[in-house]
C-alpha cells in the first residue's frame, strides 16, 4: 500500500468474524457509498449455496454460507480503499501473507462463487435408512441406493412381504431419514 495510484479491478478475500458476514457486507457497502468510492470498491459478495433439508416431513430450501467467516470484495487496491475495507466493523483482515491482500486467480474465484449455486445438497446419503412418508408404501422403510439431485428423486430398496426387496423411486420430500 505504498502507492496511491489506481491498479486493476480484482477480487480479494476478506476475513470476518464468523456470523458477521452479512453485517460486514452491509457496513462495507454503506462505507463505499458514504465515501464515494464506487469506482474503487465495486462489489461485495457473501458466497452462499442452496441446501435442501427435510424438516418435519417437508422439503425446506435454505441458504447456507459456503465459506463462513469470509467475504469476497471486487476492488482496486489503493491506500484509501484498503483502509476503508480494513477498518469496516467486523473485518479482521485481508487473506494473504501478513494480511497483505492477494487477488484471487480466475480459477479460485470460479470455485468460490460457483461452489454449488444450483447443486442441491441433501441431508440423506446413499446407504442410509429412510421411512416413506406418503404414497402407497407409506410407513415402509428402505435403504437409499441412488440420489438424483437434478430431479430431486431417490431410488430406495424397500423390504416387502415375505422378505422380498423392491426398488422404488420416490420424491425427496416423501421420505425422512431414520435415526439410528
Amino acid at each position: 500500500m505504498s502507492e496511491d495510484r489506481p491498479g486493476t479491478l480484482e477480487w480479494y478475500v476478506v476475513h470476518t468474524y464468523s456470523g458477521y458476514e452479512n453485517k460486514v457486507k452491509d457496513n462495507l457497502e454503506k462505507a463505499v457509498e458514504n465515501n464515494g468510492m464506487q469506482n474503487l470498491i465495486q462489489e461485495v459478495v457473501v458466497p452462499t449455496e442452496e441446501v435442501v433439508e427435510i424438516r418435519n416431513g417437508k422439503r425446506v430450501t435454505s441458504q447456507h454460507k459456503t465459506f463462513p467467516g469470509y467475504v469476497l470484495v471486487r476492488m482496486i487496491i489503493t491506500n484509501e480503499s484498503w483502509y476503508v475495507v480494513r477498518n469496516t466493523r467486523g473485518v479482521t483482515g485481508f487473506v494473504g501473507p501478513e494480511s497483505k491482500p492477494i487477488p484471487l486467480t480466475a480459477e479460485e474465484l470460479d470455485r468460490m462463487l460457483n461452489c454449488s449455486p444450483n447443486k442441491l445438497e441433501f441431508r440423506i446419503a446413499v446407504g442410509e435408512e429412510v421411512r416413506i412418508l406418503s404414497g402407497p408404501l407409506e410407513n415402509f422403510t428402505g435403504v437409499v441406493e441412488e440420489i438424483d439431485a437434478m430431479r430431486q428423486k431417490l431410488r430406495v430398496k424397500v423390504k416387502m412381504f415375505l422378505g422380498r426387496e423392491m426398488q422404488i423411486e420416490v420424491d425427496l420430500d416423501q421420505v425422512e431419514k431414520l435415526d439410528k
